[in-house]
């Protein structure tokens, strides 16, 4: 256990990262996920992060309210990524622990957090996923 208090973001996050435009449509980024099996994608725009897309957030368009009981899919799948995207995300460094990303995704309750270099730039995301195979991995005896 005490190997895992010393690892980095670095060894474990995915490095390819895929990512979707702000234009795309949420019927477009519905097939991604189901294609992909991913929770998130990081939204970009002119090689710049300008937020996050999660899965719930296509879900909390669906969240009837007052003044509309029976949202209609067409036109909210019709949507923009950009209009439904998080704006203020979370990320991390290459260099930051993984206890304290374990630390950020309880207390936040979020699946996967960007990892940006120090020029704010792309490098990777690390998602539950990869904390639970580093603490497996520096756990083997």
């Amino acid at each position: 256990m005490y190997r895992f208090l010393e690892q980095t973001v670095d060894g474990y996050m995915t490095r390819n990262v895929k990512t979707v435009q702000r234009d795309r449509d949420l019927f477009e980024l519905s097939e991604m996920f189901e294609t992909d099996d991913f929770n998130s994608y990081p939204v970009e725009d002119d090689g710049q992060v300008v937020g996050i897309i999660t899965k719930f957030d296509i879900l909390k368009c669906f969240a009837f309210t007052p003044s509309q009981m029976m949202p209609r899919y067409h036109d909210l799948m019709s949507r923009r990524v950009g209009d439904v995207m998080t704006p203020e995300f979370i990320y991390v460094s290459p260099d930051t622990r993984l206890t304290r990303v374990l630390q950020i995704m309880v207390e936040h309750r979020i699946r996967s957090i960007i990892v940006l270099n120090s020029a704010q730039k792309l490098v990777g995301i690390i998602a539950r996923e990869d904390v639970i195979a580093a603490l497996k991995a520096t756990t083997r005896d």
